[in-house]
């Protein structure tokens, strides 16, 4: 199993709490479309500091190949373009888990 993880920070912090809501509920529906993608979550960060990342997606695919198809997926592209004005600035880590 193939675990795939990005944070965000948003660019507008009087917004950060809108953008975090609205970005979450975009890709909350992808697992309803993308195949691929066997289990994911999103969480918005209690934390306010000006480190903190504003939102996290947690992401699982059965292997290397599920990540690409969700990656190149029309939605998650769509979602991506909405990101890009929105996002400062992101991190993502992908990594093999043991179930």
């Amino acid at each position: 199993m193939l675990r795939h993880i990005v944070m965000m920070k948003f660019a507008d912090r009087e917004t950060r709490d809108k953008s975090a809501r609205q970005v979450a509920s975009l890709l909350n529906n992808l697992p309803d479309t993308v195949v691929s993608l066997k289990r994911m979550e999103t969480g918005i960060n209690l934390n306010t500091s000006h480190a903190a990342y504003d939102l996290v997606l947690t992401a699982d695919f059965e292997n290397k190949e599920g990540l690409e198809a969700y990656r190149i997926h029309p939605e998650h592209v769509a979602i991506l373009n909405y990101l890009k004005p929105l996002v400062a600035n992101s991190t993502v880590v992908d990594y093999f888990i043991k179930l």
